[in-house]
């Protein structure tokens, strides 16, 4: 399973990569949700892969959609996510591939094609970047620290959004908006971010990033201090040290 995630997706980052000079072929599925034909043909390839090698797992992926997350394995897809930075040209964006077994993370791959980048992640054997080992920051003062953060795409929660930031950022060292949740959590991991939050992730948001985390050392948690599920909509990941310090600033406990 690890094997095809990784070749998925690196096959998936060469077509969005190799689409990305190209003009765009853009449409809206919702408020400010936008959808490109890299996202589709990007999907088209993983989703391919996962149905010839593993027929019998369930799939949930942006695009396509899919079922509930189930008892046995579930892939938890997501073939471009910044959607809006690549519409834009703007050049941060990801596929993010995950696994989940009975729900819980179990393989997690975020590939940055422009960067040439792939981050994995297997339960139980650590985290890795382009195959040397990665472990979250040791920074444990809160005003030393680069919070990333985003912030959906509904009025009210980018309201909830700047209400957090409007607490954190007196008290951060600086803050940092990417346009992409996964490599949010993909940068907390490599210690390169060492606090990320996002009132709203979804499944295909979450999954891989949140198995990078764990295994790099970090912590995810809901916005309130809650244990954080893939599936579940607000997270704060950090490299642990900060954490609890964090929420007491959001008002999560």
């Amino acid at each position: 399973m690890l094997q095809t995630a990784v070749e998925a997706a690196q096959r998936a980052g060469q077509v969005i990569a190799g689409r990305y000079p190209a003009g765009r072929n853009v449409t809206f599925k919702g408020y400010r949700d936008i959808v490109t034909d890299a996202d589709t043909a990007a999907e088209a390839i993983v989703l391919d892969l996962i149905r010839a090698r593993f027929p019998d797992h369930a799939i949930l992926s942006e695009e396509a959609g899919g079922g509930e997350i189930g008892s046995g394995y579930t892939w938890v897809v997501d073939p471009l996510d910044g959607t809006t930075n690549y519409a834009h040209r703007i050049p941060v964006f990801a596929v993010s591939i995950g696994v989940l077994e009975g729900g819980e993370p179990l393989i997690g791959v975020i590939r940055d094609p422009l960067r040439d980048q792939t981050f994995v992640a297997e339960r139980g054997g650590g985290a890795r970047l382009n195959g040397a080992p990665m472990h979250v920051s040791r920074i444990a003062r809160l005003d030393h620290t680069v919070v990333g953060l985003d912030w959906g795409r509904s009025d009210r929660v980018r309201e909830r959004a700047l209400a957090y930031l409007h607490r954190v950022a007196p008290c951060c060292g600086t803050v940092r908006m990417l346009g992409s949740a996964t490599l949010g959590l993909a940068y907390v991991a490599a210690g390169w971010l060492d606090a990320y939050f996002h009132p709203v992730l979804k499944p295909w948001d979450a999954a891989a990033g949140v198995c990078l985390i764990a295994e790099a050392g970090g912590r995810c948690t809901t916005l309130d201090g809650g244990p954080y599920r893939v599936g579940l909509p607000g997270c704060l990941a950090t490299n642990g040290l900060i954490h609890d310090e964090l929420l007491a600033v959001m008002g999560g406990t």
